[in-house]
């Protein structure tokens, strides 16, 4: 169980931006209430914001200083962090996302299920077995993080680091699955890939997946 979560930290980045910290280590709570935070601000945009980017653990926020006294926003952001959460009753949205596990789709698959004291057919099954959120999105464009798994399937990254792995790669280390969506470097395990295309630089929002959103990952053909 999470320990319950300390106040809400506003801290101003510059003259343009405020951050929002809930938390000073990813947990379940702290991503939770970032992302309430970041529907609330979505539903109530402030005079002046221009951009609202929720994070793992905070929400930042910039604004155009010609339009907002910083004081002045600082002090509706308070109120907001004080009020409810008007996103909860919206269900999440729910997506399936077929994976290619193992072979040349995710050469860590095996090492990984070693390490973890599965086959690699145990470890597909257990790591489907979750229901996962998107925790959030960045890093790369379209790259997206989801979570968490049970502890048992916890581990660590990768002590050498793949110097390039391809769109829709699906990563797993520290409790969380993520996915590619451009060619990055990376220290996640790779363990498979999928034909889901999150980042579409033409659509608006480029990106199909946000914070929140179900996750639920099955065997490609399943």
């Amino acid at each position: 169980m999470d320990a319950p979560l300390p106040l809400p930290m506003l801290m101003p980045l510059g003259d343009r931006a405020f951050l929002i910290r809930f938390g000073a280590s990813l947990s379940e709570a702290a991503n939770r209430a970032a992302i309430a935070f970041a529907r609330r601000l979505d539903l109530r945009t402030p005079e002046g914001v221009e951009e609202i980017d929720p994070n793992l653990v905070s929400v930042l926020v910039r604004y155009d200083p010609t339009r907002v006294v910083p004081e002045r926003l600082a002090g509706e952001l308070r109120l907001l962090l004080s009020g409810t959460d008007d996103a909860r009753s919206s269900p999440p949205r729910q997506h399936r996302i077929e994976v290619h596990f193992g072979g040349e789709d995710g050469p860590d698959l095996d090492s990984v299920a070693q390490v973890l004291n599965l086959t690699p057919a145990e470890f597909v099954a257990a790591h489907n077995a979750s229901v996962l959120r998107v925790l959030t999105t960045g890093f790369a464009p379209g790259f997206v993080y989801c979570g968490f798994h049970p502890e048992a399937l916890h581990l660590p990254r990768r002590t050498e680091i793949h110097t390039r792995v391809p769109p829709g790669s699906v990563l797993f280390a520290a409790g969380q699955t993520a996915i590619t969506a451009t060619p990055i470097p990376t220290g996640w395990h790779v363990i498979g890939r999928t034909d889901f295309a999150n980042f579409v630089p033409d659509r608006d929002p480029p990106t199909r997946l946000r914070e929140g959103d179900e996750i639920s990952f099955v065997r490609a053909g399943s």
